[in-house]
């Protein structure tokens, strides 16, 4: 019987990770799992009979999708070394650098890992520490971006992506910027959608001053609430500053402004709303819907809080396969500018309120 728990357990997670990235590989799986190989591809065959994958070549893929082609690797005997600058190396950036980690090791390439702190003048001087010092053949970084910065990227002199980054769509290099990155505005849209479809009319959008993800959310939100025909004098976004005020306010304008469901980013600012709410009687989702937008710790809130989820692995994962094929293929590879799309974990906090008399969402959504 444990041991055919084990065997269900391994196909949910080879599922999980099928949908989350599209394809899985034998290896790394077997690595991953620490059983062996055989035991996953007869786990695969087990699900392929079941039309739950295809079987490639070194793994499955999603069923009606063709083969994920093997990423690029150095010719035996090379060794690249590729140098990373990230904001920090906690709260979301850990799942990128962990994914950009596996990646290396698969591929056989060495990763020069550095944090900063959203400073431009510590950007630079960490991306020449890895540059000069370290000798890196090629960069994957997440700065702070302005004209200056990005002109000065280009003209390192050694291959650079972006990574949850985005340039104006031209760039004044030699060569237009690649990058990396989560579709924020689409998870936007996934969260309109979903609570639309819950039975929310009215849907705020509560934003983190300063992120560079918050122009993306706010351009999703609003192509979401068009699509729906939401008229904008029905929806309000709560963006920083002094209009952000404290959880108190925010509650109080979504009174105002007849807002039953409130997008949030992120965690850190969710779950401080949704605690607000259960100590000042405020009910989730009764009277208020939650979504927060990056799930690192969502899930303890209480309610447990719906959340869309960035594909923060999957996009350190590609952004070394893509510098893996810049380094091998050079200027033969046209750039490559890639958006992956993220996920929505539903939870409690955002399930059909039950309308009460009374309440201050009950009729008016």
């Amino acid at each position: 019987m444990a041991d055919r728990l084990f065997g269900v357990q391994r196909h949910e997670r080879l599922l999980s990770e099928l949908r989350r990235s599209g394809s899985v590989r034998v290896a790394a799986l077997a690595r991953e799992l620490g059983v062996s190989e055989l035991t996953i591809r007869r786990d695969i065959a087990a699900l392929a009979e079941r039309n739950l994958l295809t079987r490639v070549h070194g793994g499955a893929t999603l069923p009606g999708q063709g083969p994920a082609p093997d990423p690029p690797r150095p010719p035996k005997g090379m060794r690249f070394t590729i140098g990373v600058v990230v904001p920090s190396l906690d709260f979301s950036w850990p799942p990128v650098v962990a994914g950009a980690r596996a990646a290396a090791a698969a591929l056989g390439v060495a990763l020069r890992l550095r944090g900063s702190s959203c400073d431009p003048d510590e950007d630079r001087r960490q991306i020449g520490r890895l540059v000069e010092d370290d000798r890196v053949e090629g960069l994957l970084l997440a700065p702070s971006l302005d004209a200056g910065m990005i002109a000065w990227i280009g003209r390192l002199p050694v291959p650079a992506i972006l990574v949850e980054r985005q340039p104006h769509r031209w760039t004044a290099t030699p060569r237009q910027l690649e990058w990396v990155r989560s579709d924020h505005a689409l998870g936007a849209e996934i969260a309109v959608h979903h609570l639309h479809q819950q039975g929310h009319r009215h849907i705020g959008l509560l934003l983190s001053p300063g992120s560079p993800t918050s122009e993306h959310l706010l351009q999703g939100w609003r192509a979401a609430c068009a699509d729906l025909g939401i008229p904008d004098a029905m929806v309000v976004a709560l963006t920083g500053g002094e209009q952000r005020g404290s959880i108190r306010d925010i509650v109080a304008q979504c009174r105002r402004t007849r807002v039953t469901a409130l997008i949030v980013h992120s965690d850190p600012d969710a779950v401080p709303v949704a605690r607000w709410c259960a100590e000042h009687g405020v009910a989730v989702p009764d009277e208020l819907a939650l979504v927060s937008y990056d799930d690192a710790s969502a899930h303890l809130a209480e309610p447990a809080l719906t959340a869309v989820r960035p594909p923060k692995h999957h996009v350190g994962r590609l952004a070394v396969e893509l510098m893996v094929s810049r380094l091998l293929d050079g200027d033969r590879r046209p750039s490559q500018r890639v958006l992956v799309a993220p996920e929505l974990v539903v939870r409690h906090s955002s399930l059909s309120p039950v309308r009460r008399p009374g309440m201050f969402g009950a009729a008016r959504c």
